[in-house]
């Protein structure tokens, strides 16, 4: 089993001294979701609002005027200097909100950067408003979101190359000399979204906080798009969030065959001080089983 933690709205100094703990410790990475800004008083619900099987973990506005908002990238590069195995994720980049070049550029810059130890997770977005305030269409992103995949894919192949799409279209250019490997995780929990993520995706990253029952049948239908489309399934892997952090917990996701599961930070990571913070990261490894038998002596 391999435990994540996802981490939302922890100002950027605290981020980076949790994940060098959580790496001294043997969490598999962490996974840090974006808003770039906060729409005020945005009207838009999030697809997993009406659905109890796919819960949000933060109750009431997922972005409200209490929220820490960080740069990915900017974050990941501080972590990636002072960490050593810990992989970083994004859970999840709003890809269509940003020119798939600049974005190929960073991501490449930050793999080479971390020795590869970086995810790119990836969404079509769901908040209207925070796409109106950049100035970037809402309707028709998921087509701008498969061309933006390309365009990376082609980008990272190391070497001059050319687009011409529908969206994107430009002449020859080079991100890098060199190929550079991105697994790209692809999030959401919707048919559609599902979909892109089998036949796009690398691997797929739960949208919210689903249950274990849910879990199951996502990944289920995940495996079962991805041998319809004649891909590989063995080494396909699923990231699901969950509730809790205690062992029993581990060993039920383990049973439905979901090797890798995904914590929330506050519920290991609490306390009225660095060192109770820490502490209690301490406490929820031992109980998820992460830290090696050495390191609990």
């Amino acid at each position: 089993m391999r435990v994540g933690i996802s981490v939302y709205g922890m100002p950027v100094a605290e981020l980076v001294d949790m994940a060098v703990a959580a790496d001294a410790l043997g969490f598999d990475a962490v996974w840090l979701g974006e808003h770039v800004v906060l729409p005020v008083g945005y009207a838009t619900d999030h697809p997993t609002t009406e659905d109890d099987s796919q819960h949000q973990h933060i109750a009431g506005p997922i972005v409200d005027l209490d929220t820490e908002l960080v740069d990915q990238f900017v974050a990941f590069g501080a972590v990636a200097a002072a960490t050593r195995s810990i992989r970083m994720a994004t859970g999840i980049h709003l890809l269509p909100l940003r020119h798939p070049l600049a974005t190929a550029r960073s991501v490449c810059t930050l793999q080479e950067l971390s020795g590869g130890r970086f995810l790119f997770g990836l969404g079509a977005g769901w908040l209207g408003e925070e796409f109106a305030a950049l100035d970037v269409p809402f309707t028709g992103r998921s087509a701008r979101f498969a061309e933006c995949v390309e365009v990376l894919r082609r980008a990272w192949r190391g070497g001059p190359f050319s687009y011409d799409g529908d969206a994107y279209a430009f002449d020859p250019v080079q991100v890098t000399p060199r190929p550079v490997e991105v697994p790209l995780v692809l999030g959401g929990n919707t048919p559609r979204a599902l979909a892109r993520a089998a036949t796009l995706g690398d691997a797929w990253f739960s949208s919210g906080t689903p249950s274990l029952a849910e879990s199951a049948r996502l990944r289920a239908e995940l495996l079962s798009l991805r041998a319809e489309a004649e891909f590989d399934t063995d080494g396909y892997r699923t990231y699901v969030r969950v509730q809790g952090s205690d062992g029993v917990l581990v060993e039920r996701y383990g049973a439905a065959g979901l090797s890798d599961i995904v914590v929330w930070a506050d519920q290991m990571w609490a306390g009225a001080t660095p060192a109770a913070k820490e502490a209690g990261l301490v406490a929820a490894a031992v109980r998820l089983g992460v830290t090696p038998a050495a390191a609990i002596a």
